[in-house]
């Protein structure tokens, strides 16, 4: 299931029913796990670790050097878990040492065409990038967020879990769960709310985030204020606790 135009590395580890398409190169210490497909022209470049039955499509560029003026050729490491789709020419680098060396991509996300997924990021599970979607470095994508086309995600900032931002939005500010933005400068329009169904969310869970985004954001009150009305609410509302521990941990303020 190796091309024979394919360029295989001796080190390279590559498991199980993995098909490797003309003129992909797989270079040393790369990982591939059971049945992943690789498409052809793919560059692989390790330090990298691909999970299971992954589908990388034809031009991706997966494990390249970070682009950060600051690397030096330190070794450093991308990990991509299990059942992840990346399409036409995505660009994903490794990590550097001024983070925590790795760039992390978790499992079932869908990684459109033309997106850059730069240094040090860490994306979680299920999430959507579509076409030409941009994460700088040090960028966190928690679980089930959603970005449209062009949307551009600048250095360090957290995009929280059912979050949403619109195509061709510039985001400066972390983006709070369940919450959905738009527009270059990113502002704030509401929730996700279509996104919270498909997900199976309650019409209880769906009024309990509403309340809690009012709090937020349609009450006037300072971020410290509100944070502490939503621990309240916290208590009874597991979905306004994945807020409120993202509040906490927010380095880069919020989109207001």
């Amino acid at each position: 299931m190796i091309d024979r135009t394919a360029i295989i590395d001796e080190s390279a580890r590559v498991g199980r029913n993995v098909s490797i398409g003309p003129y992909s190169v797989v270079g040393p210490g790369v990982e591939i796990g059971d049945g992943t497909w690789i498409g052809s022209h793919v560059v692989l470049r390790g330090p990298t670790r691909i999970g299971r039955e992954n589908r990388i499509f034809h031009f991706a560029s997966v494990g390249e050097d970070p682009q950060d003026k600051k690397y030096a050729g330190e070794e450093t490491r991308l990990e991509i878990g299990d059942r992840n789709t990346i399409r036409e020419y995505c660009t994903i680098n490794r990590g550097t040492v001024q983070d925590q060396r790795v760039t992390r991509i978790g499992s079932d996300n869908w990684i459109m065409a033309y997106v850059h997924i730069a240094h040090d990021c860490q994306v979680g599970n299920d999430v959507v990038m579509a076409n030409c979607a941009t994460l700088a470095g040090h960028v966190h994508v928690y679980d089930h967020a959603i970005l449209a086309g062009f949307s551009m995600i600048h250095q360090f900032c957290h995009i929280g879990s059912h979050a949403f931002c619109g195509m061709g939005c510039g985001v400066n500010r972390d983006v709070p769960p369940y919450v959905t933005v738009a527009s270059n400068p990113a502002r704030v329009r509401g929730i996700n709310a279509e996104g919270l169904r498909r997900r199976g969310f309650t019409q209880a869970q769906i009024r309990n985030v509403r309340r809690a985004y009012r709090l937020l954001y349609r009450e006037g009150l300072r971020l410290e204020d509100a944070r502490e009305r939503l621990r309240e609410l916290a208590r009874e509302s597991p979905e306004t606790g994945i807020l409120v521990d993202f509040l906490d941990h927010s380095e880069r303020s919020i989109t207001r």
